[in-house]
């Protein structure tokens, strides 16, 4: 009795034995090469089988699968979108300028069958890729000057990368969805130079604005010495015109008020001449019977 229960556990373990490598699970997310003797037989879940299915498969979808016991094998692949980060690439530009490209990708194994023939595993797919990716960024990248990748084409230059990486990627069953440069920075041996050199292009612009300055200075300057001499002599000219007038009007009223009355006219000049010339404290040496002093003694100057 004892000798038939341990063949019916070692049967019943064979069994489970059977049945556990007879049974496997594909996640929504993955996708799934059925190999036998290293031979691929059938996909499962695969976003492109790329080969007629050798055995049918009631169900070709995620969820739990059966292959034969020992002798198949399974490979999973990600079936999702992935990304490649590259080490940054140093190019050289048509027009000889060097640049370090940091760049990215998008891709996504969609056909898993050529996959696992041209590469096998995904980190050698990985490092294929990486290979390529260098190449294709190494040949675009080289066609146009840096101006160009920096700035001006970035956009086009990104749909013929992913072209032409698409293209070595064919052979791989990889989709490429997308490529993007991160960044594109001159290595750090030139950066000095070009500092150097954009430092040395300011000063020559600060000297022509500093001596466009200067000339224009001393034209304004010039002009505004030449209006103020013009304006200064105007104003002289009006200021000796209006003297003459104002001279010539007072000699004129003089003149009347001496027609007018001769000896009144000599006594107000002479009240005039005694208040600007005699001062307090101001000597005089003049001579008693001076005409200038005939008025002191007399109202009517005799």
């Amino acid at each position: 009795m004892q000798r038939i229960l341990i063949i019916a556990g070692v049967a019943a373990a064979a069994i489970l034995l059977i049945l556990a490598n007879s049974l496997y699970i594909v996640p929504i997310d993955q996708q799934a090469i059925v190999t036998r003797f290293g031979q691929a037989q059938y996909t499962v879940n695969a976003t492109e089988a790329g080969m007629t299915q050798s055995v049918p498969m009631p169900n070709a979808g995620p969820g739990l699968h059966l292959k034969l016991p020992l002798v198949d094998d399974v490979r999973f692949y990600d079936k999702r979108n992935l990304g490649y980060d590259l080490d940054a690439a140093e190019i050289i530009a048509n027009d000889q300028q060097r640049l370090n490209v940091d760049a990215i990708a998008r891709w996504r194994i969609k056909n898993p069958l050529q996959f696992f023939r041209a590469a096998s595993t995904e980190t050698n797919g990985r490092a294929q890729l990486g290979q390529r990716f260098t190449a294709a960024l190494r040949g675009e990248l080289g066609k146009v000057s840096q101006p160009d990748i920096i700035a001006g084409q970035r956009a086009t230059l990104m749909q013929r990368v992913r072209a032409a990486l698409q293209a070595q990627m064919n052979t791989l069953g990889v989709e490429i969805i997308d490529v993007r440069i991160r960044k594109a920075d001159l290595p750090e041996a030139n950066t000095q130079r070009v500092y150097e050199r954009m430092k040395s292009q300011l000063q020559q612009k600060v000297s022509q604005y500093n001596a466009e300055g200067e000339g224009l200075f001393a034209s304004i300057t010039a002009e505004a010495d030449a209006n103020a001499r013009v304006i200064i002599a105007e104003a002289e000219q009006q200021a000796q015109r209006l003297r003459g007038e104002g001279d010539a009007e007072r000699n004129r009223v003089y003149a009347s008020a001496y027609n007018k009355d001769p000896e009144f006219f000599s006594f107000y000049r002479s009240l005039e001449a005694y208040d600007r010339s005699i001062k307090q404290g101001t000597p005089f040496v003049l001579s008693p019977d001076s005409d200038f002093f005939k008025y002191f003694g007399d109202s009517d100057g005799r």
